[in-house]
This record gives structure tokens, C-alpha cells and sequence, in this order.
């Protein structure tokens, strides 16, 4: 199905430019897929410290003042690396050239001004879809991913020169960029927009709010995820609104970059392998114990587990269930920090069972991938999962996830023993508790142990699942199509 359609992509973060999470890797892949359905796909993102070269980008016009917080922006561009996907970079030093992260600082603490550097982000996104356009490329949708990049639905809608249909995609409501009543005229919004039918959320300005409300077609990143989010409590607070634009709400899978993670060509890993021929999947099993200094010979079940060290992603849950899990003869292996209290309790963990758990703070790509092909279980215990890709990377990879039954993990992961007799991929358990997770871990423990039979047939099931980005791709065309139609009755 061809698609011929300019689409820009607007967003905060893009693997391997910037990248806190899975919304990196998403703006990262979905380009590309777009491209091959015949659409005209580039990139919009800030120029960060040192992305610029990463891009090897150079100017294109002249510098502009797209709101009265930026006095003087500059558009870069350049390619997305290792590809011919074009990116266009927001420069401006005072907002985006600084230490830390993209949304807070080299401590920890979120930029003072994070509505003025994302509003920007949004308005040189909606500029794109003017009569004027910007270096002479006119998009005819807006693609505005996350709170970070919703107000640009807002200044499509308000726009007198707008030609583009916007499309907004929530990754994670629970992050909603709610601000200041009084950041307002800083950002250019009218006050006829400050109000319940409007952007505005408890008395606050929500660029969340703004892209669900203004946007010529809302999605989000599961079908699962669509549903609970109208009702409470995983609409967090909105679920009124989504609820009010079911109509234009829909849920897409994401996908995952099927050359990037690829057991046969893993040049990260210390032996490849593929679902017909799967031997070497224990070398890296020996090869992540060993550099983790746990002992490569056990028989064990080795579980590995790796994010971002929050509550939504149950680490909680997974560290009150871990004496249980390592009295039970199982290893565990962690990768991530964030969190000083979950630090330390690992910390207890391992000065208790030295030689049953690790863990490797901070991430890194090269371990994530070595810590994927070398467990046997992937814990994903998340409290909600608005889609999640870990658990695609490992069914690819033939680790087994176990996971909590919420939104994306839901959508892509099948029980062993599944009711309706579907293709199973892995264990499944209903409530985000400790107990319930210790549950679903024994009962891989037992397959893992006394049913390799079993086992061997989840691990193939997962490797033949197709998490590639084109189903979603042409689910996204369909969704341009009618943002365009929703736009033309507006007219």
C-alpha cells in the first residue's frame, strides 16, 4: 500500500541521539518503516549537546524566533546514522546545549525550563505544516510523540496558515508535562485555549491535554493501553478526555528494529544463533555469568531483568520476591539505576547470596543486548506497561518473558497454558503483586527444570513472532488518512 505523504516525526528523544527509553527507540525505527511504504519521513528533534555532529548536520535558512522564549533558533540537518532518514535539529545553545539529560539536569533535577524547551520543540514542528513550511518542505502530518511534543496539535489548530493534520501518540500518560498557568503567553497560546475544553488540566497548562485534545487523530501504544487508559486509574486523570475522543483514539503495537536485534547477526554477543539452530544461545548464557562473576556452569533458572529503576516497571515487586526466587536455586541478573533505595536493597541482595545475583548499574547497549541473549526468563513485572519492547527483544532472542498481563505486555506475550489455545511465548500472572510474580517465576522454574520439551517450544514460538515495525507502519498509514479526512471536514 503506497503512501504518499511528507510526515514529520517530532520528538524528544531518538536512539541513538538521545535516548532515557523506549520512545528513543520508536522515533528511531518507525521512519524508516514509513519510508518503505513510499512516505516522505524525517525526524524533528532538539539539538542536544553533541547530536549535531552525530548527524553531521549543517544549518538550512536563516535563524527565526518561533516564540518569545527562543530569540534566536536555528534549523539543522542531517541523517539519522546509518541510514538516509533525514533530521532536522532545533538549535539553540541556551535551551538544548547543556549538561544532563534531555528533560533534567546532571543531577537529577528537571531543566526550570522544560514548557519553554519542548514548547519550541512543538511550534517549529507545527511550522513545518504551514503555507510557509520550513527549508522549503512541507509536511502533510505532523507526527507529535509524547507530552513533549503535544502542544504542536495546538498550534496547528489555532494557526491561521495550517495545512498539515496532526497526529499525537501517548508512549506513557503518567508523564503529562503539566505546568504553570503562567508559562501561557510565553508559549504563545491564546487564552481562548486556557480553559476545561482546552489545554488546560486542574488549573495547569498540560502539553499532554493539548495533543489529545487538538489532535486530528490520537494514538497510543497498544491496543490494551488504549482501553484502560479511559478509565481511571491508568487514565490518570484524563481518562474523561480519551473517553470524549475515543472516536479518534487508536491503539498500534510497536515495533522493534529486527536488524538491531538479531541473535544471527549480533555482532554484541559472543556466539550467534537462530531459531533453527539455537546451540550458541548457551554461550552467551556462560558468557553473561561469567562477566557478571556468577558461576557458568549452574543449572539453574537465570532470570534477567533491566530498565529504568521505577515503580511502574515493579522493581519493587521483583526485589521482595528475590529471596524467594534465589532460595529457590535461581540467579538473577540487573541492569539499571535511578534508584537509590532499589540500589541498596540489591546491595543487601548480593552481600546475601554473593553468587546468585548481580547487577550492572546505569545501561549499556552492548549489555542490554548480552543480558537479553543470556538469561533463560526475562522478569517484566511492570505495574502497567503502556507497550514496552523488552519483552519482544527477548522473545526474539528465545528468552522466555514473565510477565505482569497489562496493556502491551498483554497484546504480546501468550501463556503457556493460554484458554483460547494461542501460540504460547511465555508466563503470564493477573495481579502486580510480589506473590504472584514468585507464582508465574516457579512455575518457568518448573518447565525451565523438569519440561525442556516445553521450554524449547516457547523459545521457538517467541523467535518466530514478527515484531517488525511494517504491520504498525501501515496501521500509522491508515491513521494519516484519517487525521487528512478529520482535518478536510474541519475546513
Amino acid at each position: 500500500m503506497p503512501v504518499n505523504l511528507n510526515v514529520l516525526l517530532a520528538s524528544a528523544e531518538v536512539f541513538p541521539l538521545a535516548k532515557t527509553g523506549g520512545l528513543a527507540d520508536v522515533c528511531a525505527s518507525l521512519p524508516s518503516a514509513l519510508r518503505a511504504f513510499g512516505a516522505e519521513a524525517r525526524i524533528l528533534m532538539p539539538a542536544y549537546r553533541g547530536v549535531a555532529s552525530m548527524v553531521s548536520a549543517r544549518p538550512v535558512g536563516r535563524s527565526f524566533r518561533p516564540l518569545i522564549g527562543a530569540d534566536s533558533v536555528r534549523l539543522l540537518k542531517g541523517f539519522l546514522p546509518g541510514s538516509r532518514v533525514p533530521v532536522y535539529l532545533v538549535h539553540c545553545p541556551e535551551l538544548y546545549d547543556r549538561p544532563g539529560g534531555p528533560y533534567a539536569d546532571q543531577y537529577g533535577n528537571d531543566h526550570p525550563d522544560n514548557a519553554i524547551r519542548f514548547g519550541v520543540l512543538s511550534k517549529v514542528a507545527a511550522m513545518f505544516g504551514t503555507r510557509q513550511a520550513l527549508d522549503g518542505w512541507r509536511a502533510d502530518v505532523i507526527h507529535g510523540h509524547d507530552w513533549h511534543c503535544g502542544l504542536a496539535s495546538a498550534y496547528l489548530k489555532f494557526g491561521d496558515n495550517s495545512t498539515a493534520a496532526s497526529v499525537f501518540t501517548i508512549h506513557n500518560l503518567a508523564f503529562q508535562g503539566n505546568f504553570d498557568r503562567k508559562v501561557r503567553k510565553s508559549l504563545g497560546i491564546d487564552s481562548l485555549a486556557f480553559h476545561m475544553d482546552g489545554l488546560e488540566f486542574y488549573g495547569h497548562l498540560s502539553f499532554m491535554k493539548a495533543g489529545i485534545f487538538y489532535a486530528d487523530a490520537v494514538t497510543t501504544v497498544s491496543p490494551t493501553y488504549a482501553r484502560q487508559i479511559q478509565d481511571s486509574p491508568l487514565g490518570c486523570g484524563m481518562d474523561g478526555v480519551l473517553r470524549y475522543r475515543m472516536d479518534r483514539l487508536t491503539g498500534i503495537l510497536n515495533g522493534i528494529d529486527t536488524q538491531e536485534w538479531n541473535p544471527a547477526a549480533d555482532s554484541r554477543l559472543p556466539a550467534r544463533y537462530t531459531r533453527d539452530d539455537p546451540a550458541a544461545k548457551v554461550g552467551c548464557r556462560k558468557a553473561l555469568l561469567a562477566d557478571q562473576g556468577l558461576d557458568s556452569d549452574r543449572d539453574g533458572l537465570v532470570v534477567g531483568m533491566l530498565g529504568r529503576m521505577t515503580a511502574q516497571k515493579g522493581w519493587h515487586l521483583m526485589l521482595e520476591a528475590a529471596p524467594t526466587l534465589l532460595d529457590a536455586g535461581m540467579a538473577i541478573v540487573f541492569m539499571g539505576s535511578g534508584n537509590s533505595q532499589y540500589e541498596e536493597a540489591i546491595r543487601r541482595l548480593k552481600a546475601r547470596y554473593p553468587d546468585r545475583i548481580a547487577h550492572r548499574e546505569g545501561f549499556n547497549e552492548d549489555f542490554a543486548h548480552l543480558l537479553v541473549a543470556g538469561a533463560d526468563a526475562l522478569a517484566i513485572p511492570s505495574v502497567f506497561e503502556p507497550c514496552g519492547l523488552v519483552q519482544m527483544y527477548a522473545q526474539r532472542y528465545g528468552t522466555v518473558p514473565v510477565a505482569h498481563r497489562t496493556g502491551g505486555l498483554a497484546d504480546t506475550v501468550t501463556d503457556l497454558d493460554d484458554p483460547r489455545g494461542r501460540t504460547p511465548t511465555g508466563f503470564l500472572f493477573d495481579t502486580p503483586t510480589p506473590l504472584a510474580l514468585i507464582r508465574a517465576m516457579k512455575r518457568a522454574q518448573h518447565v525451565h527444570g523438569t519440561r525442556p520439551a516445553d521450554w524449547q517450544r516457547l523459545q521457538s514460538n517467541g523467535m518466530q513472532q514478527d515484531f517488525s515495525w511494517r504491520s504498525s507502519a501501515r496501521q500509522y498509514a491508515e491513521v494519516y488518512q484519517a487525521a487528512l479526512d478529520n482535518r478536510r471536514e474541519r475546513i
